[in-house]
């Protein structure tokens, strides 16, 4: 059988709870939150900085890598709330000239493998079953929207694929798009 390359919605929610409860629950959470809802891949995560977050639009730019589209979306209410959370926290551990939104102790974005470490502690206290790598939060993105019914070219955009083969491997496994078909 072939491993599974993504994490479900009820996975996702807790790891989201075991990163509530652990050493900088703020950030952690945000930071998997983020990962999951904008379907972001590591590097774009680790690199997003506070010029790509409009507050008072309630907007975030997304900046995709691997020639992927860049766009810009809206911060979910949970989301939002998380955020303004993470940076009452953050602007008192960050030098001012600091724009990188998820900071090691250290004061610098948080490496790839800082962010790999994290998941996979955070999913070990999770007790999730599988194990878990930053990456499928993305597919999580992907799956949960797929699961939502949304449309396969809004996923595509919205993940930032300029290839729509990608995004059908989210929807062409979902057995829920039959549902309903002769309605």
């Amino acid at each position: 059988m072939k491993k599974r390359s993504f994490m479900t919605q009820t996975e996702v929610e807790s790891l989201l709870q075991a990163a509530q409860e652990g050493k900088y629950p703020e950030r952690d959470y945000y930071l998997f939150l983020m990962g999951f809802l904008h379907g972001f891949r590591v590097s774009e995560l680790r690199l997003l900085s506070l010029d790509d977050i409009d507050i008072k639009q309630k907007t975030i730019y997304v900046k995709r890598l691997k020639s992927g589209l860049s766009t810009v979306q809206p911060l979910v209410p949970e989301e939002y709330n998380a955020l303004v959370k993470w940076l009452k926290i953050r602007e008192q551990i960050a030098s001012e000239e600091n724009k990188w939104v998820f900071l090691s102790q250290k004061n610098q974005p948080l490496s790839r493998s800082q962010i790999f470490r994290l998941i996979t502690k955070y999913g070990q206290e999770a007790n999730l079953t599988i194990k878990i790598h930053p990456h499928m939060l993305r597919h999580a993105c992907g799956y949960a929207l797929a699961d939502l019914g949304r449309d396969t070219r809004l996923i595509q955009d919205y993940l930032g694929h300029r290839n729509i083969a990608h995004t059908v491997l989210y929807t062409a496994s979902n057995e829920k798009r039959f549902n309903g078909i002769w309605d």
